[in-house]
């Protein structure tokens, strides 16, 4: 930690832009940890933003207490660290045994484009600027031409910057210094894909290469068209189912988002097939569960159509984030404003974990009662026994389709 502390030290100033702590070691308590400068009352502090599920928390520190309390988050409680200021970028990763990796990166003489915006109540600051135009937001019809967001389609304006600060996130386990391989399923009009695009490779300068696959030859064509024409070189678009798609070899992030009942799980096992570093998984209308579903204790409750469809939706999500974590990843489920569908939903989010291989035969013999160690594979399996119900993940995972 001395070599940590002592970067950070430089870092916490008046020209620091912002540092990011992500990744937490475990699903309960903060998801993400956001520090700034700010001035109060003449004198320079920091102030801490927290995420603890829907709630957010703010408290301003003065530089050693700033210090300290990064220090404790990222000894106990985070995995990834990521500081930008004026004078260049840091990376930190903590391993699960512990071992921390530091990335410094010093801008080389290069003039920084601004300072750092200091106001203690400042207005939110998107990661895709308000007032820069960007071509696909344009078409879109989120911006004018000038790059002035259209009130009534504000809304989407925020909801593609958030679908961004999730992907901001997980950066420092990519390795930037190579090609970094994505590959959209259902990727529909792809006005997540041309976000994803511009923010990789126009804004964060990262060596990218984005292939969207749909099932609709007319929305592909278009796609294809208006990436040539915002001469996004690595960015391609073609028509394919996903459970027979294989055109790919290396893959780091794999992105489904809206992708129809089974088609999330064999995107998913896609993902894994390939060892995919980073999984962005936001699925849409389950059917599957809610056709098996049979339990005497959930009787009272599984009569209702409604409570049975939402109760089937939520477990099969959480049966495909069990199975990502006994695949060798840290999942988290977090709420995503969707783009065109319901006004909320749930998007999985998957870090394969260091030092993992392949996903091993998900296969459980017998019907032995839990250890006091808590056997989380064994849970799952036994779980789905009661409920009566086996995905197309699990079957895809277990080599029965």
């Amino acid at each position: 930690m001395k070599e940590l502390e002592e970067k950070l030290t430089r870092f916490l100033s008046d020209r620091l832009y912002q540092i990011i702590i992500s990744n937490p070691r475990q699903k309960e308590g903060a998801f993400k940890i956001k520090i700034r400068p700010v001035m109060v009352k003449d004198q320079l502090c920091f102030q801490e933003t927290t995420w603890k599920g829907n709630q957010v928390f703010h408290e301003n520190y003065e530089k050693e207490e700033a210090l300290t309390e990064i220090l404790l988050q990222m000894e106990n409680k985070f995995k990834q660290l990521e500081a930008e200021s004026m004078d260049g970028r840091l990376i930190v990763l903590v391993s699960k045994k512990g071992k921390i990796t530091i990335k410094h990166q010093e801008n080389k003489g290069e003039t920084p484009a601004e300072k750092p915006d200091m106001s203690h109540n400042r207005t939110k600051k998107y990661l895709l600027k308000e007032g820069t135009p960007v071509p696909f937001l344009v078409d879109l019809g989120v911006q004018t031409k000038e790059g002035q967001i259209i009130r009534a389609r504000y809304d989407k304006f925020k909801q593609i910057n958030r679908y961004l600060e999730f992907v901001e996130d997980i950066l420092p386990t990519l390795d930037t210094r190579e090609i970094i391989r994505i590959i959209d399923f259902g990727c529909g009009k792809s006005y997540l894909t041309f976000a994803l695009y511009y923010y990789l490779h126009e804004l964060k300068k990262l060596n990218v290469q984005i292939t969207g696959l749909d099932l609709k030859e007319e929305v592909i064509h278009k796609c294809n068209l208006l990436a040539e024409s915002y001469k996004y070189h690595d960015l391609h678009f073609y028509k394919g189912d996903i459970s027979t798609f294989t055109g790919t070899g290396q893959v780091d992030m794999v992105v489904t988002l809206h992708a129809c009942d089974t088609a999330t799980d064999y995107a998913i096992e896609k993902a894994v097939k390939w060892n995919a570093k980073v999984i962005f998984a936001v699925p849409c209308c389950q059917h599957e569960v809610n056709r098996q579903i049979e339990n005497e204790m959930l009787a009272p409750v599984l009569r209702y159509g409604l409570i049975k469809e939402r109760i089937s939706a939520l477990i099969t999500d959480g049966i495909r984030a069990a199975l990502l974590e006994e695949c060798g990843y840290d999942t988290q489920i977090l709420e995503f404003i969707d783009m065109e569908h319901t006004p909320k939903n749930i998007l999985i989010r998957a870090v394969k974990r260091e030092k993992m291989g392949m996903v091993p035969s998900l296969k459980r013999q017998g019907n032995m009662p839990l250890s006091g160690g808590e056997d989380k594979e064994m849970q799952t399996a036994l779980m789905c026994k009661a409920l009566h119900v086996e995905t197309t993940l699990q079957k895809l995972l277990n080599h029965k389709i």
